[in-house]
């Protein structure tokens, strides 16, 4: 009996191990705002888990150098513009390093750069890391794109880059949410 008692104490141990692990190197905060808003723009809450880990690892004061905020890593132009779209009243820039807002407007634009490039997960993530202006001279040009929807060659090292570990990170997080919502 003491036998299996220690075993039992030694898988537990190990598997919270892992899953504390796991939140160390993935975070997994603001679930509840991302599912919420994940949910309210088609998009998976894996996915906005994966685009946040990419862009801030859950930093939610993160600033860029090029001058994009928050968790989602948007940019003051688009925010703005997001904003506006959203009315969001009384909105400032300073609101984009507040979890709920940023969240929201980067679940906004994933939901349109989504509807502007026919979900088409590659396509919509090349946008969101080099501008939905660049994705859209690739898709019009032969050298980039074989069928002016997916993305057979993309340009730019970083969002290559950016692409592999965002699809990842999908899977990392697509985990974690199963073990969540497998003790809820």
């Amino acid at each position: 009996m003491l036998k299996k008692t220690a075993i039992s104490i030694s898988a537990l141990f190990a598997a919270a191990l892992i899953y504390y692990g796991f939140n160390l190197l993935y975070p997994f905060k603001y679930i509840d705002i991302i599912e919420k808003n994940a949910g309210a723009y088609g998009l998976t809450p894996e996915f906005v888990c994966a685009v946040i880990h990419a862009e801030s690892r859950f930093d939610a004061g993160a600033i860029s150098k090029k001058g994009a905020g928050g968790l989602m890593q948007i940019t003051e132009p688009t925010a703005d513009w997001a904003a506006e779209e959203l009315r969001i009243a009384n909105y400032s820039y300073a609101d984009l390093f507040e979890p709920e807002t940023n969240i929201l407007i980067g679940c906004w634009y994933l939901g349109r750069l989504n509807r502007q490039f026919g979900n088409v997960t590659d396509t919509v993530l090349a946008a969101y890391n080099a501008g939905s202006g660049n994705v859209a001279n690739w898709l019009s040009s032969p050298e980039y794109s074989r069928d002016g929807e997916n993305l057979h060659h993309v340009p730019f090292g970083e969002t290559r880059l950016y692409i592999k570990k965002v699809n990842e990170n999908v899977k990392i997080y697509g985990f974690l949410i199963g073990l969540r919502r497998m003790r809820k």
